[in-house]
């Protein structure tokens, strides 16, 4: 593999990583929309919010590792998107700020109203950003974007059928991996009625999900031919791969397997991303921008791929903590006399 290689695999975990673990974040917020009222849906919001509350800033932290990898490692390429996609990934930006303010606001506010108010603005904000994010994904993928400033159509680059493809397969993979991954959680918190909630959920959403994915084959064969060629060849070993993990995690849900499923269900999700990629390759951009072509100098791939390396023995042990830390079942609360003996 050349340093471009390299670099672009790098680029793809980071990617990968960010739609596991943020994409959960956005489905909780999914969730949260159809939790009910107040009273009703209390205890789903407070097991949402004590799962995504000590880690949902940190997983950005893959968005921004997407971001500065894409500039420094294939600057071309990061302006034509960047310029082409604006409007979109304007309304992401936009989104995951009113996400997170709405997300804090709501726990400090102490009136019905506004609790309300910003719930509502959290969970629909959770909604839209992985939207407009898919949309951005199914116009790079259709080869909308071509590799100068600005240089694709600022509407039809993102408002196509691959785009909305896209964007419906991104908002069903977050609403799943949430669904799966709190029914660990609702167990785990001593909750076995919302564990059964959320199965029942991961079961329902799963089975769209496959729905959706076939009905978008003739969708992609006739809106990005090159696309589905490469899904259908170089990715489809990939593909089927995704597709038996997802068969696997709704055998494991229904045998209520939620640890398991957690890995099955990831496994699924990510190997969608990585079956696109394999398709797209060698190409940065389709259809004429290679990733050789599209790479920065052998020097800066070199020096970014050594500082990435580095920052990587910091980063990952560090989340991994974190991670760990709130996946501990919580303490029991020992009474004084019994500590005092």
């Amino acid at each position: 593999m050349t340093l471009a290689d390299w670099s672009v695999a790098v680029l793809w975990v980071g990617l990968t990583l960010y739609v596991l673990l943020a994409g959960a974040d956005f489905g909780a917020g999914f969730w949260d929309l159809f939790a009910g009222g107040p009273e009703r849906g209390r205890d789903q919001r407070e097991l949402l919010e004590h799962a995504i509350g000590p880690v949902w800033e940190a997983n950005h932290v893959w968005l921004i590792f997407v971001l500065v990898t894409l500039w420094s490692t294939f600057p071309p390429a990061f302006a034509a998107v960047m310029s082409t996609l604006y409007i979109p990934l304007t309304l992401v930006a936009l989104g995951i700020i009113i996400r997170g303010a709405a997300f804090a606001f709501r726990k400090a506010s102490d009136t019905l109203a506004l609790q309300r108010l910003f719930g509502a603005a959290f969970a629909v904000s959770s909604v839209l950003t992985p939207l407009f994010l898919g949309t951005v994904a199914g116009g790079i993928a259709s080869g909308r974007v071509p590799i100068v400033i600005a240089g694709g159509d600022l509407l039809t680059s993102w408002l196509n059928p691959t785009s909305v493809l896209g964007g419906v397969l991104a908002v069903g993979a977050a609403a799943y991996l949430a669904a799966t991954y709190l029914c660990a959680d609702a167990r785990r918190a001593g909750n076995p009625r919302l564990a059964e909630a959320f199965r029942r959920r991961a079961l329902v959403t799963g089975l769209a999900l496959g729905v959706i994915a076939a009905a978008g084959i003739p969708v992609l064969a006739t809106d990005a031919p090159r696309l589905f060629d490469g899904l259908t060849h170089r990715g489809l070993p990939v593909i089927v791969v995704s597709a038996l993990s997802g068969a696997v995690s709704l055998v494991l849900l229904l045998r209520r397997r939620y640890l398991a499923v957690r890995i099955t269900a990831a496994l699924a999700v990510g190997t969608l991303l990585w079956g696109w990629a394999a398709g797209q390759y060698p190409y940065l951009l389709e259809p004429d921008v290679t990733i050789a072509e599209g790479a920065a100098t052998p020097a800066v791939l070199s020096a970014t791929l050594t500082v990435l390396g580095i920052g990587a023995l910091v980063l990952v042990p560090s989340l991994w903590w974190l991670f760990s830390l709130f996946q501990r079942p919580a303490e029991r609360s020992v009474p004084e006399w019994r500590r005092a003996s």
